[in-house]
């Protein structure tokens, strides 16, 4: 997708300074997706590329508590959510992750993002175990970033690549299928990426691959490693003719931290992106007008499994 989008010499951080009126606006039309912060910043790999430059020791954003979960799934619900996605940080990191989600299946179906690193047997069989009882489906989203351990431990550390793996194929013995969220650099064929990664994985005993690829958003530690957003990445004075909504999953989607509600995932540390502190102040429009707006924008991409 090619937009017409005039040069601007302001940089892209200018953005949050200037009216709303000159980015498009984003209708909220309904809630599908909650995204739950509940590993808050805290994680235990500092991978370099990390949009919420989550880390060991980190509690920027607090872990989130059992009864906070609580309380955003019933405020969900009223407003029609259909799925729930569990991040962080690292999600594992939080002792009542099991118990979360087995408060929230009952409801509606869930996803759980992880590095992977921190998939024991025991937990295997605890996830293994909610997904059997229920009848709503539980999903597993690794993250990785290459597929090999040189590509991927490059990002996360070393090591992590084959404990990533070794979770992976725990999951696939024990009947999760698990999704593989892999990093798409700009450049790269996605097709000749996703057959990469599909050999690798069935080559590591995961029988019927699934992969999800993202590309990289300059935010967090990544902004830090590669420059962040310049002027040209946004989509100040798209002209309304130009703009289709139905391209962003923020239309249906929100997420919560400890520290209030935001318009999505990947904007919980923007200032702009906190839209108040209940679901119910987050149903509005939203002017995009982050440079993270613009990469969603022109690849169409969507953080949810879809």
């Amino acid at each position: 997708m090619t937009l017409s989008l005039r040069p601007d010499p302001r940089s892209a951080a200018d953005a949050g300074t200037e009216p709303a009126s000159r980015f498009p606006l984003q209708p909220f039309e309904h809630l599908d997706t909650l995204w739950l912060e509940v590993g808050g910043s805290l994680c235990n790999l500092s991978c370099t590329h990390c949009f919420v430059s989550s880390g060991p020791g980190d509690l920027r954003h607090p872990l989130m508590s059992r009864a906070l979960v609580r309380q955003r799934v019933a405020e969900a619900l009223e407003l029609g959510v259909r799925e729930f996605y569990f991040t962080g940080g690292e999600p594992f990191m939080n002792p009542e992750l099991i118990d979360m989600l087995a408060d929230t299946i009952v409801f509606a179906p869930c996803t759980v993002l992880t590095n992977g690193v921190l998939l024991t047997s025991e937990r295997v069989a605890a996830l293994a175990g909610l997904s059997e009882s229920s009848r709503h489906s539980l999903e597993i989203r690794v993250s990785l970033d290459g597929p090999d351990s040189a590509s991927h431990d490059a990002f996360r550390g070393p090591g992590s690549f084959a404990r990533a793996i070794d979770g992976m194929v725990r999951l696939a013995r024990a009947g999760l299928l698990p999704i593989a969220t892999a990093t798409l650099n700009t450049g790269e064929d996605s097709l000749v990426v996703r057959e990469r990664y599909d050999s690798m994985l069935r080559e590591a005993g995961i029988p019927r691959p699934r992969i999800k690829l993202l590309p990289m958003f300059r935010l967090g530690r990544e902004a830090a490693r590669t420059g962040g957003y310049s002027a040209e990445d946004t989509l100040r004075d798209l002209p309304a003719e130009g703009f289709d909504p139905t391209r962003l999953q923020c239309r249906s989607c929100r997420a919560v931290t400890a520290l209030g509600v935001h318009v999505c995932p990947l904007l919980v540390d923007e200032p702009l992106g906190r839209m108040g502190d209940r679901l119910i102040d987050a149903a509005a429009p939203y002017p995009l007008r982050h440079g993270a707006c613009f990469t969603c924008y022109v690849t169409g991409m969507t953080c949810a499994n879809g």
